[in-house]
């Protein structure tokens, strides 16, 4: 069912590449795309402005059919930083209003937050918990004496988010999958949640779009913010931003530009008339060169295999791995019946970075994060790649 040629994955003629949760290999049909669209700006100047609208308008219509939205819902951003600081600073917080976040969430879902406290707004953050809920008892003291904690992170828990909601909370913002420990958050169960208590949900999506299903009307999600290189192999510098249409309306403008506007290249009309739909986050002039690779990754695979397909190859191709390697000296944080997610996280003995490089010796890709060793493949690897990493674990 699945294309898992070189032709398709350059990189396999050099690497067994299992580290899609940090940059992925470029998709060599997002690449053609790409070239295809700076070979006409080089061949054409502005001439090649003539594709700009329906090569934005392609990649939102294929991002709806990913989330199951329609495209008026979704806008093309540089990284998940610049989707989730334009919904922070736009948000109408009052002083005294709360955002509930997790203690290690990835710095893009962290540091727009902490920005608002100096608007007044409190920022809460969920302590960490181990693979059964289970608190770790050093977790606020350490972080009282330091920066940075010194045991790995594992996971946010249901309980703690109920025993910190307040009439004051206005948004929960966390991520799908946390991006060290691979925890999957039962994201259906926490929208509901949130909606049953008038909380907006801002989801980082970074590392589970198009390999997780995520349905954001459905599942009354305000915002949804994702990088495009990570799971979507998309290039670097581009990403995604859904907000529901009555999120939206609660949102300030923060950047405005000639792109915000729906007189549109008209420059010298300066009426304040700003798109409704999410186009209106836009504010400038898109590197369409990267939005038509990102709509070809998207329509040549999760769109083409379908996410739950893809969810099932990879989740196969972890168990391949695990199968095959010495359970005594490598643990993964969250057992294979427990909810799970694309990156597979391993406590080792020893240094998981110092494994790293020696795996990148044998041209094997990983990543450490949290002290943890990240196996992470896509619907492309294979089960030789899976067992040949295995053997280099002895």
């Amino acid at each position: 069912m699945f294309d898992k040629s070189p032709t398709l994955f350059p990189i396999k003629d050099r690497y067994a590449f299992l580290s899609h949760c940090g940059i992925a290999p470029l998709y060599s049909g997002g690449l053609g795309k790409m070239t295809e669209v700076a070979q006409a700006q080089c061949l054409t100047g502005a001439l090649v402005f003539g594709r700009y609208d329906p090569i934005l308008d392609g990649l939102r219509d294929a991002a709806a059919q990913l989330l199951k939205t329609t495209p008026d819902n979704l806008a093309f951003v540089k990284n998940t930083t610049e989707g989730i600081g334009l919904i922070a600073a736009g948000y109408p917080f009052e002083p005294g209003d709360q955002v509930i976040s997790y203690v290690h969430e990835y710095p893009a879902n962290h540091y727009p937050w902490k920005l608002q406290e100096r608007r007044g707004v409190e920022l809460v953050l969920l302590p960490d918990c181990d693979s059964e809920g289970r608190r770790h008892t050093p977790c606020d003291e350490s972080l009282t004496r330091s920066v940075r904690p010194t045991f790995r992170p594992v996971a946010w828990s249901m309980g703690d988010l109920e025993q910190r909601v307040t009439p004051r909370t206005r948004i929960v913002a966390l991520s799908h999958v946390q991006f060290a420990s691979g925890f999957a958050a039962d994201l259906k169960s926490l929208a509901d949640f949130c909606s049953a208590r008038e909380i907006d949900l801002v989801v980082d999506a970074a590392q589970s779009l198009g390999v997780l299903p995520i349905e954001p009307d459905e599942w009354n999600i305000a915002a949804v913010v994702s990088s495009g290189w990570k799971w979507l192999m998309g290039p670097i510098g581009c990403g995604l931003l859904y907000t529901s249409k009555n999120f939206r309306a609660k949102l300030q403008p923060v950047l405005v530009g000639a792109e915000t506007m729906r007189q549109g290249t008209d420059y010298l009309d300066h009426t304040w008339n700003p798109f409704d739909s999410a186009k209106r986050f836009e504010y400038s002039t898109s590197p369409i060169a990267l939005a038509a690779a990102l709509e070809a990754c998207i329509r040549e695979a999760p769109l083409r295999y379908g996410v739950e397909a893809i969810r099932g190859e990879i989740f196969r191709l972890q168990d391949v791995f695990l199968n095959a390697v010495d359970r005594t000296r490598f643990r993964p944080v969250f057992a294979p019946e427990e909810g799970r997610s694309p990156i597979l996280s391993l406590i080792v003995s020893g240094d998981a970075n110092a494994l790293r490089r020696l795996l990148l010796k044998e041209s094997v890709i990983t990543t450490e994060r949290g002290g943890y060793l990240r196996i992470a493949p896509h619907f492309y690897n294979t089960d030789e790649e899976m067992l040949r990493a295995a053997g280099l674990f002895a």
